[in-house]
């Protein structure tokens, strides 16, 4: 076992075994091409053509599985050392770019979605920046991040709470996350229930938003690069 700054990475303990198998196998596959070119060569009641199809094929497949055998060779499993990470003080800063175009392919729900998440990620919030880049500087995303903005008000506040790990609100409130709201108590309830009926309201849609609700914006002054968090 070695360890390393933030992690320990131990070799799997059937490495022997692995390794006898990917030799036996080997052994197994140059058997099988010794015997198509000496079939090949040497064998003349054999059709030449059926015989090269066959071996190109075996071959590719081989060649295949020799390349897949890297990551067997020397199997690892790795654990995390979360004591061992520097104070919040220490951390570099971190920036976020989520890039969007248009809302139609990329409904805006799922885009506040997406920025909710980053700005509510267990980091240091003056380290913290989170960007959106809108491509098509379209109104209903610019909407949309407002909305977001300030659902995230509550959201966050909630999440650092009660120690929330699925801080995505769609996953959240999905089945999911259903293991997060077990043995949770009254005022934990209470909270949810406020915070999901906020959801609703800015959120839950299966629809884009349409267009008509979206307050006038001036298209050449609507920015198509946002920092929301």
């Amino acid at each position: 076992m070695a360890t390393f700054t933030l992690h320990t990475e131990t070799v799997q303990s059937w490495l022997p075994l692995t390794r006898l198998h990917i030799l036996c196998h080997l052994v197994v596959v140059l058997l099988l091409f010794y015997y198509r070119f000496t079939t090949l060569f040497y064998d003349t009641n054999t059709p030449t053509v059926p015989v090269i199809l066959m071996t190109i094929a075996e071959a590719l497949l081989a060649l295949l599985w020799f390349f897949n055998q890297s990551f067997r060779w020397r199997p690892v499993s790795r654990s995390v050392i979360p004591e061992k990470l520097p104070i919040d003080d220490n951390l570099p800063g971190l920036d976020i770019f989520v890039c969007t175009l248009d809302p139609e392919k990329e409904p805006t729900v799922d885009v506040m979605d997406t920025v909710i998440s980053a700005i509510a990620m267990d980091y240091p919030s003056n380290k913290l920046a989170v960007y959106l880049s809108d491509d098509g500087g379209c109104p209903v995303t610019l909407f949309g991040m407002r909305e977001a903005c300030e659902f995230s008000k509550v959201w966050l506040p909630f999440c650092k709470k009660y120690g929330i790990k699925s801080r995505c609100p769609k996953v959240f409130f999905s089945p999911m996350g259903e293991d997060e709201q077990l043995l949770r108590t009254e005022e934990f309830r209470a909270e949810q229930e406020q915070i999901k009926a906020r959801k609703s309201e800015t959120l839950d849609t299966t629809d884009p938003i349409p267009l008509d609700s979206v307050p006038d914006f001036a298209p050449n002054l609507d920015p198509a690069f946002i920092m929301v968090g």
